[in-house]
């Protein structure tokens, strides 16, 4: 993973996005999908990785900005 990669995940009862290596959230929502689709964006416009994490924590979903940079080799 690249510094600076996008992570949407569930703290407390909201959704927040945090760019990897930060201590604090980059932004928050009520629902998965207001955050879902902000962390897209954000991962967009600094062309890293989007992680988005279930309600449980685990890894749900991975999506690489842009797409040129994602290994040919990998699964999805």
């Amino acid at each position: 993973m690249a510094k600076g990669d996008i992570h949407t995940s569930k703290q407390g009862d909201k959704w927040v996005n945090r760019a990897e290596g930060n201590q604090r959230a980059t932004n928050s929502a009520t629902t998965k999908a207001e955050a879902q689709a902000a962390g897209r964006d954000l991962a967009i416009d600094r062309g890293v990785e989007h992680i988005i994490h279930k309600q449980d924590g685990t890894i749900g979903e991975r999506n690489t900005y842009p797409r040129s940079r994602d290994p040919r080799g990998s699964e999805g």
